[in-house]
């Protein structure tokens, strides 16, 4: 490993959407397909008294100074544990008024933007790495003069970004004595014969998974990387570099051969355990993330996954600590939010860090299990071997998104929209504005189609390409309205035949896209001519990484719930439940999954 040079890590932090049904009035608390609940992760609350971390939060003592503390998802179970201790110990203010903490868990990207829009007002922010904070206090200045976090941040955990790969292909590659960059996954996935130059033949075409860069912050540091990588940099990235016809064609590869997105890592890794190896080969991560699948999913797992250091450079990730001057912050929430982080930062906890599969910041901490070979990972990798990837301009984090919409497959959607009698009233009008707000904002080159149903399936014309046919077809979906009965198994097996008819034409003339179906009823089946065993029969077995994959919205109390996520679940989507409140939450949950 001496051919690596050490550097420095920061960051800063397309809605190419899949699918996506809308309505005004549908959504989310995410009953998600695989183990994991997504709301929690794109800052939805589900319910129940939780925090959006999913996690009761007890009552604070009386007179307590309070401080809300919005902390990346990837050091969740870490700052669930520390805070407890901090919480119980009853640490008092200069003043003796005890502090308490209250946590929620967030993506980067999702905090900042409630943060810019004033949806969330945090005492502390900590998101994956201080790009995101850096980008923030430009906004801030430009509305109000002054930078929302002045002081410095406090790196609290180093949670590396990498790869999580199957062990057996990972050692195929090399691992873990053989540097792995990302030119030998771009290599592999550009090799029409796969695996086969690694003596594996029978794995295929090398197949990947990684979470949007709109949405998510390892998602954007790994295409980030990758930019680093083939411009052979680990510093001045500029808007000209990525947009550099090595840097495209990189993209390209790499994206021709990207089957699934998603918000979080968690719900690509529970993909893999649903599926196995056949799959999915690879996908990016943080390296606590793969640690933790190891140690809690042994026994759903065909084959232990192990972690990749980008060989070349990546983002260490130091979750910064950030304590925030607003208007809303007072001064005794400060001196509370810095005893907070020195408790923290102290070594106890600095420990526990290792245990919850981080590494600490204090470099005297030894690590051990596990943080191991035996669990997943090479201790021995250090910010001197693997160099530690420069935060690029905020121009230059545009460029990397500018190139992955021009790279990444376009989708194939159609929207199946319940136009039954029971949708009267409110329901119907905040389906079909929400459902032609959606087109709207489709990517040029996706393609679109609409399938209304109640007691019959129709399908509105225009359709194709978004570009062309959104304004019209927008207006069209406009004026329908609700009566009739349910033919919902109909419904899904003409949408899965349309679609599957068109993957074929595509496969015929050699084109990859992506395929998505979004289902939105609010009723149990009441017209098909079809059973549901004639339902499932027309899904596709899930089975195979290209096929069709279907989004189901349950909206309100009387729709199918369980045959709508079974539905998602055979065939890779999700399923969501509907409330008019959090309509963009589900948008944002569907466009980021494909």
């Amino acid at each position: 490993m001496g051919m690596y040079t050490e550097g420095q890590n920061r960051w800063i932090g397309v809605v190419i959407v899949v699918a996506a049904a809308l309505l005004f009035g549908v959504i989310i608390c995410v009953s998600v397909v695989f183990s994991g609940a997504l709301c929690p992760y794109i800052n939805i609350n589900c319910g129940g008294g939780a925090t959006a971390s999913g996690t009761a939060t007890p009552a604070a003592p009386a007179g307590a100074v309070e401080i809300t503390f919005y902390s990346s998802n990837a050091k969740e179970d870490w700052v669930n544990a520390v805070t407890e201790k901090f919480n119980a110990a009853g640490i008092k203010t200069a003043g003796g008024k005890p502090v308490f903490v209250r946590v929620t868990h967030v993506t980067s990207g999702g905090s900042q933007t409630d943060i810019l829009s004033g949806k969330i007002q945090p005492t502390v922010w900590s998101p994956g790495d201080q790009g995101w904070i850096d980008e923030t206090n430009q906004i801030w200045r430009d509305r109000t003069g002054r930078p929302l976090v002045p002081d410095a941040c406090q790196p609290t955990v180093y949670a590396p970004i990498g790869f999580g790969m199957w062990r057996p292909f990972a050692e195929a590659l090399g691992w873990p004595d053989k540097p792995i960059s990302w030119d030998t996954i771009v290599d592999l996935a550009a090799d029409p014969q796969g695996w086969a130059k690694y003596g594996h033949p029978e794995w295929g075409e090398f197949k990947f998974g990684h979470t949007h860069p709109d949405y998510s912050n390892s998602g954007l540091l790994i295409m980030t990387a990758l930019a680093y990588d083939t411009l052979g940099r680990t510093s001045g990235l500029t808007p000209e570099a990525v947009k550099s016809e090595a840097v495209v064609e990189a993209f390209r590869n790499v994206e021709f051969h990207t089957y699934h997105y998603g918000v979080q890592n968690r719900d690509l890794i529970t993909l893999m355990a649903r599926r196995g190896p056949s799959y999915l080969h690879a996908i990016n991560s943080s390296e606590a993330e793969i640690l933790k699948a190891n140690a809690e999913r042994a026994g759903e797992l065909r084959f232990p996954l192990v972690f990749i250091f980008p060989a070349k450079g990546t983002f260490w990730t130091e979750q910064p600590y950030c304590v925030v001057d607003a208007d809303w912050v007072t001064d005794e929430q400060k001196e509370a939010a810095r005893l907070y982080r020195d408790f923290i930062l102290a070594r106890e906890q600095q420990e526990l860090a290792v245990d919850n599969y981080l590494r600490p910041v204090d470099p005297s901490i030894p690590l051990r299990a596990p943080l191991t070979l035996e669990g997943g990972t090479d201790p021995r990798v250090t910010l001197a071997q693997v160099p530690a990837l420069a935060s690029p301009s905020g121009d230059a984090t545009a460029a990397v998104k500018d190139v992955f919409k021009q790279t990444k497959k376009k989708a194939t959607i159609l929207l199946v929209v319940d136009t039954s009698g029971s949708m009267q009233g409110d329901k119907i009008a905040n389906a079909v504005e929400a459902t032609a707000n959606f087109i709207r904002r489709l990517e040029r080159d996706d393609e679109v189609f609409v399938m209304p149903f109640s007691d019959g399936v129709n399908e509105l014309q225009p359709a194709g390409r978004a570009g062309d046919v959104a304004e019209t077809l927008g207006d069209r979906v406009r004026s329908l309205y609700a009566e009739g009965g349910t033919a919902l198994y109909d419904a899904v097996c003409a949408a899965a035949e349309r679609v599957e008819a068109m993957r074929l034409e595509d496969v015929a003339a050699n084109e990859k896209r992506l395929y998505g179906i979004v289902v939105l009823s609010d009723g149990q089946d009441t017209a098909s001519t079809r059973t549901e065993n004639d339902l499932f029969g027309c899904l596709p077995s899930g089975e195979d990484v290209e096929g069709i994959k279907v989004f189901t919205i349950a909206y309100g109390d009387d729709a199918d719930k369980d045959l709508l996520l079974r539905v998602a679940n055979r065939t890779n989507g999700k399923t969501f439940t509907g409330d008019p409140a959090t309509i963009e939450r589900v948008y944002t949950a569907i466009s980021a999954e494909q």
